[in-house]
């Protein structure tokens, strides 16, 4: 229950990361909010992981594979702030959360894993779902809903590169070099980006950011230390249930029939793909 507490208040925080970051990339550049909520989380982060590891933390022989993937995150965290300056919080959402079903079929194409034609199934209808939302051809439309598509596949690639590295990898090592892969190359290229922002609010809006990212990630370290990944991955979705409301709390959008559809289908599919995992898991005592 802990780990499921956890997992809730990080998929929370990422719900509401997402609301801000639209609301502030109204008047801020994007690559300003990434450095923020980078620089802020890398330093909460090693704050925390010093004390326990030291430089510990810092050992590893897949230096390249740490780099890799932590440019991936930074490339998945501009594509999600550029589609929400221009898509719904809570549909962004829901087509963002197929990666864990594009992850279920590379797993079989890169990794040779075994997938069953239910699973197969689910995946199919979890693309349905993102075609309810997407439409090509309608008024509903945008040139912008390519982004979060290629986030996912980015983000699919992402994970991958996490299940190999976590196999002999601490946790924690995996997410110091992320977070500081991604501080740093957005310093460095602040150099032609920076845009003076005189307003408070804003900066509080960044900073709180910021804050909330490094909380929301946090938390999700605890939880899969504290529980299974197989127990914790339906509770995933919820992070759908938190961005809808902030969408319509924020910028008074409520997504029409087709889009509910969609949203709903690849939330049943995502979380009866969970299921699977668990009855497997149970199958054969894992």
């Amino acid at each position: 229950m802990a780990g499921i507490g956890l997992l809730l208040m990080a998929v929370a925080c990422f719900g509401f990361i997402d609301t801000l970051t639209k609301q502030v990339t109204l008047t801020v550049p994007i690559l300003m909010v990434v450095w923020v909520r980078y620089f802020i989380q890398a330093v909460l982060t090693t704050a925390y992981i010093f004390p326990k590891l030291g430089k510990s933390v810092m050992s590893t022989h897949y230096l390249r594979i740490h780099l890799v993937r932590g440019v991936l995150m930074l490339m998945c965290t501009m594509l999600a702030i550029e589609s929400l300056k221009h898509l719904p919080v809570g549909e962004f959402s829901a087509i963002v959360m197929t990666s864990p079903l594009v992850v279920t079929l590379l797993a079989q194409r890169l990794l040779g894993e075994h997938v069953s034609l239910k699973r197969v199934m689910l995946v199919i209808g979890g693309f349905i779902g993102v075609l309810l939302i997407v439409r090509p051809g309608s008024d509903a439309f945008s040139v912008y809903m390519f982004f979060p598509m290629v986030l996912v596949v980015l983000n699919a690639a992402f994970q991958l590169l996490t299940s190999k590295l976590s196999q002999t990898e601490k946790s924690l090592t995996i997410h110091f070099y992320s977070v500081w892969t991604g501080a740093l190359l957005t310093t460095f290229l602040l150099f032609w980006g920076w845009t003076p922002v005189t307003e408070p609010l804003i900066w509080f809006e960044l900073l709180l950011i910021g804050a909330a990212g490094a909380i929301g990630h946090f938390c999700l370290i605890v939880a899969f230390e504290k529980t299974e990944a197989v127990v914790l991955m339906p509770y995933m979705y919820a992070q759908i249930g938190f961005a809808m409301p902030g969408g319509w709390l924020m910028f008074n959008h409520i997504p029409d029939q087709w889009s509910t559809i969609g949203v709903s289908l690849i939330a049943i599919c995502g979380l009866a793909s969970a299921y699977l995992t668990l009855i497997e898991r149970r199958r054969f005592g894992l």
